[in-house]
C-alpha cells in the first residue's frame, strides 16, 4: 500500500474534466510536441508524463509531434532518440506527427493571411526589424513595406518559395499591431528563408515557418483539444489564437500552460546542453552528469523512478526550483526495494587472518537484499586474505571511529569476528592489516553474546574482480543556475569533481552484472553497470548515493 497522501486533481485535469462536462469536447486529445535539435532532458520528462497521463487519465489519445521547422539545427538521430526516450518512460503515442507533413497547408494558410491583408513581405535586415519592434517601454515601428498590396505580396511570397531571394533578405511578416503591449504581436516574423537540407522533405523547400506560426497550426490539424506549454508561452497564447482566429482551421485547439521543471544544480538549455557536447565538458548527451534521459537511464534511473518524481512535484501555474536531490530519493527507494546487495571495496586494503588455515575456503551466506526476503541468499567464499577499505583501519583513530584499530573487534560482514593483531607499513603507509578471528563466531555473532559495534564489508583476494567505479556529483556547484553572478558564464560553475574514477575489488558475481540494472554496493550507494563494459572490464556508474539528503530534510528519514 502506498503510504504517499493523495493528491487532489490538478488545474489542468479540473480544466479537462469541466469541458468533458459541458460538452466542449467529446474526446480528450494531448501531443508531446519536441523539437528534433537534442535528446530529451528531464524537464520533457514532465511534460510526456503530463501530456501522456492526461490522455490515459481521460480515456483520450496522445501524440509524438516532431516540430521540424529549423532544418539548421535538426536531425534524424534526435528523432529516432526521442522516440527511444519516450518508449523507454513507458509511454505509446497514438500518431507519430511531423510539422513537415503539413508544410503545404501552412503554406497555403500563409497565402491566406497574405490575401486578407493580414500578412506581408519585409525586406528590412534583421537588425532594422530587431531594432524597430520596440521594448516594452517603447511602441514599434512600422516596416515600410507593411501597406504592399496583398497581390504583390503573393508574388513575392511565391518568389521567396522559389528560392529568387537569398537568406536574410527578407521574411514573411504577420501585420498585426505593432503598438501592442505584447511584444509578440509586433508583426511577428511567420516565415524565413533556410537554403538548408530537411531530414525529411529534403530540397523542396527553402522557407519555412517559424514555431509560433506552426504551433496552432499543426493543433488543428491533428485535432487537439488541450494544448499544454509551459510558461514562458504564455505571453505567446494571443498569437497562437490570432493565427487560429485568421484562416479556416479545421478545428480549434486551445492552449494551456503550467510551470517548467527547473531542477537544482542543473541546465536546461539544450542549447548549453549541446555546447556541453561539443565541447567534451561531458562525454556525450548519454553522459550520466547530463540531464538528458539518455544520460539518467545510463546512470541507472529507471523508468518508474523518473515517473515517480514527475508525480511528486505536480503541477502548478507558478515557477519554482525543485531539488535534485528530490530526484535521487525517487530513485533510492525504489532501488533498497529492489536491487540485490553485493561488496564491492573502491580503496582496497589487504586483510590477513592469522590464524586461518592456508588455502581453506568457508562458503558463507550473504543475503541478496534485506528488504525481500524472496531475493534469497548467495555463498561467498570466506579465506585467510581478503580486501577491506582503506578508511576502515586507523592507527590513532579519533573518538568515535567504530572500525578497526590497534586494540578493536569488529565484525566481518556475513563472516566472522577479528581481533587487530599488527600492521605493516611501506613508505609510511598502511599496506596491510594482521588480525586474528574468532573461529566460533561464524556468520558475525559472538558466541558468549559480546557487543561487536564495527561491522566492515570485505572481498575475498583470490575470489574476485576489478572493478572501475565512477562516482558522479552535480555537473554544476551553483545550486540556482538562474541566479549567477554578472559578468559569469555558467561553464565558470562547472563541478571539478564532478566524476571521480576509483579502481577497486568487487565480490566475482558481479562479472555476470546486467548492464542498467541497479546493485546496492554496501556503503557505497546504488550502481549500475555501464554499458560500455566487457567481462574483463567492468565499469559502474553509482547511481546515486546511500545517503538520503532530502528525506532527512524533510524528516522522512
Amino acid at each position: 500500500m502506498d503510504p504517499r497522501p493523495k493528491r487532489g486533481p490538478n488545474f489542468l485535469e479540473e480544466i479537462i474534466a469541466q469541458d468533458l462536462e459541458d460538452g466542449v469536447v467529446q474526446e480528450v486529445v494531448t501531443r508531446f510536441p519536441p523539437e528534433p535539435n537534442g535528446y530529451l532532458h528531464i524537464g520533457h520528462a514532465k511534460s510526456i508524463c503530463l501530456n501522456f497521463g492526461l490522455a490515459e487519465k481521460f480515456g483520450g489519445r496522445c501524440n509524438l509531434r516532431f516540430d521540424d521547422t529549423n532544418p539548421a539545427k535538426e536531425d534524424q538521430e534526435y528523432v529516432e532518440a526521442i522516440q527511444e526516450d519516450v518508449r523507454w518512460l513507458g509511454f505509446q503515442w497514438d500518431r507519430l506527427c511531423f510539422a513537415s507533413d503539413y508544410f503545404d497547408q501552412f503554406y497555403r494558410w500563409a497565402q491566406e493571411l497574405v490575401q486578407k491583408g493580414l500578412a506581408y513581405v519585409d525586406f528590412q535586415t534583421p537588425e532594422e526589424i530587431r531594432r524597430t519592434r520596440g521594448t516594452l517601454t517603447e511602441i514599434g515601428v512600422e516596416s515600410p513595406y507593411r501597406d504592399t498590396p496583398p497581390e504583390e505580396n503573393l508574388r513575392l511570397l511565391e518568389r521567396m518559395r522559389n528560392g529568387e531571394f537569398e537568406e536574410g533578405q527578407c521574411v514573411l511578416r504577420a501585420k498585426i499591431d505593432m503598438k501592442s503591449p505584447n511584444l509578440n504581436m509586433r508583426d511577428p516574423v511567420i516565415y524565413r528563408i533556410l537554403k538548408r537540407p530537411h531530414h525529411r522533405t529534403g530540397d523542396r523547400w527553402c522557407i519555412y515557418p517559424m514555431y509560433d506560426f506552426a504551433h496552432g497550426y499543426e493543433d488543428a490539424i491533428e485535432g487537439v483539444t488541450h494544448s499544454i506549454c509551459t510558461l514562458e508561452f504564455q505571453d505567446h497564447r494571443p498569437l497562437y489564437d490570432w493565427f487560429l482566429d485568421n484562416v479556416s482551421v479545421p478545428h480549434r485547439p486551445r492552449q494551456y500552460e503550467f510551470a517548467r521543471l527547473n531542477l537544482s544544480h542543473t541546465v536546461m538549455s539544450k542549447r548549453k546542453l549541446l555546447e556541453l557536447v561539443e565541447s567534451r565538458i561531458v562525454s556525450g548527451w548519454d553522459d550520466p552528469r547530463m540531464p538528458t534521459i539518455s544520460g539518467l537511464r545510463r546512470r541507472g534511473y529507471t523508468p518508474s523512478s523518473i515517473r515517480r518524481f514527475c508525480d511528486e512535484i505536480g503541477v502548478a501555474k507558478a515557477d519554482s526550483l525543485v531539488d535534485v536531490e528530490l530526484l535521487q530519493h525517487c530513485l533510492r527507494e525504489e532501488l533498497n526495494k529492489t536491487a540485490p546487495r553485493r561488496m564491492a571495496v573502491l580503496n582496497p586494503l589487504k586483510l590477513t587472518i592469522v590464524n586461518w588455515p592456508e588455502g581453506h575456503i568457508d562458503l558463507v551466506e550473504a543475503e541478496n537484499n534485506p528488504e525481500d526476503p524472496s531475493a534469497g541468499t548467495r555463498p561467498l567464499p570466506f579465506g585467510r586474505d581478503l580486501y577491506i577499505e582503506a578508511e576502515d583501519f586507523m592507527v590513532s583513530p579519533p573518538k568515535g571511529y567504530f572500525r578497526l584499530f590497534p586494540g578493536s573487534e569488529v565484525r566481518l560482514k556475513h563472516g566472522y569476528l577479528v581481533r587487530y593483531v599488527d600492521h605493516r607499513e611501506e613508505d609510511g603507509r598502511v599496506v596491510e592489516v594482521l588480525v586474528e578471528a574468532d573461529l566460533e563466531s561464524r556468520g558475525g555473532e559472538a558466541p558468549d553474546g559480546r557487543r561487536i559495534k564495527g561491522t566492515l564489508h570485505w572481498v575475498n583476494a583470490h575470489h574476485c574482480v576489478p572493478i572501475t567505479a565512477r562516482l558522479y556529483d552535480h555537473l554544476f556547484t551553483l545550486r540556482d543556475m538562474s541566479r549567477m553572478e554578472e559578468g559569469k558564464d555558467y561553464k565558470d560553475y562547472l563541478n571539478p569533481s564532478s566524476l571521480v574514477e576509483v579502481k577497486g575489488l568487487g565480490e566475482e558475481s558481479l562479472r555476470d552484472a546486467e548492464p542498467l540494472a541497479g546493485i546496492q554496493f554496501l556503503r557505497h550507494g546504488y550502481f549500475c553497470l555501464d554499458p560500455s563494459s566487457t567481462r574483463e572490464e567492468l565499469i559502474f556508474n553509482r547511481s546515486v548515493p546511500l545517503k538520503d539528503s532530502w528525506a532527512k530534510a524533510k524528516g522522512k528519514g
